[in-house]
């Protein structure tokens, strides 16, 4: 990730190490990250265990504060944080001013598996994230690539293929974080866990949990070696956008 480390290297942006929840299972991530609470709390134990969750989220406590959301995303953010089940000709696309996702863009990935990716390119998902910034001035907004992940589990992770992978995306993202900058935005680049060279993940290992975190913005945060819990994600997000972080979320932010 040679832009990102670049960006760290000039002082525009900082890294730290952060592990994931567990199980370190996508779905279960996911709703901890915009949760705030352990799986075992929200309940989303596998990626086959979906519904919309109960607990507050980022989405939820920026839209009861005034702001507005946007999701590009798989599917899963639209069924955790709006409404169950997804219907592909209702959700796949909306814009709802009742929220709390009010400009949803999402993709399902259909008929992934080992032999067929199904992943959207990259720069499109930049690209559809952009114009939800710019054309309705979203107060958060949120990417989710697979691409990384699917490419993990096909080739695992010491091989040409995820050099090629990683320096691709990275190039794909510094066209479009300096334009976010540019507009007022403070940015995370993250994960949301690890993977093992036999492209596994979901167990309690530091590589199948341990990921970087990148942050891109104001506040004092803390010492580089530190170890972050992602837990601390949703209470950041609020805190940095000036939203009162619900009681649900014991975690500390990690940048004052």
């Amino acid at each position: 990730m040679g832009n990102l480390e670049g960006w760290v290297q000039a002082g525009d942006a900082r890294v730290w190490r952060m592990r994931s929840v567990l199980p370190s299972t996508s779905a279960s991530c996911y709703a901890s990250i915009h949760t705030g609470v352990p799986p075992q709390v929200h309940g989303v134990l596998s990626n086959e265990t979906l519904f919309r969750v109960e607990q507050p989220d980022i989405f939820s406590e920026v839209a009861r504060a005034g702001g507005k959301t946007g999701a590009v995303t798989h599917s899963f953010w639209s069924i955790f944080f709006q409404r169950a089940p997804f219907d592909m000709v209702r959700d796949i696309e909306y814009d709802e001013p009742e929220g709390p996702i009010h400009h949803g863009r999402f993709h399902t990935m259909a008929g992934y598996n080992h032999q067929n990716q199904m992943t959207p390119s990259d720069l499109d998902l930049f690209a559809t994230l952009t114009i939800l910034t710019e054309r309705f001035s979203i107060d958060y907004g949120v990417l989710h690539t697979c691409t990384l992940d699917s490419m993990g589990h096909r080739y695992g992770h010491d091989c040409s293929q995820m050099d090629v992978a990683c320096f691709t995306i990275d190039a794909q993202l510094a066209t479009f974080l300096p334009r976010w900058r540019k507009n007022g935005y403070e940015v995370i680049v993250t994960a949301d866990h690890g993977q093992t060279n036999r492209g596994h993940h979901g167990g309690h290992d530091e590589e199948m949990q341990d990921f970087a975190f990148y942050w891109f913005g104001g506040g004092d945060g803390p010492p580089a070696d530190t170890l972050l819990d992602q837990l601390q994600v949703a209470p950041t997000v609020l805190s940095r956008i000036g939203v009162p972080v619900p009681a649900s979320m014991k975690a500390k932010p990690l940048l004052l």
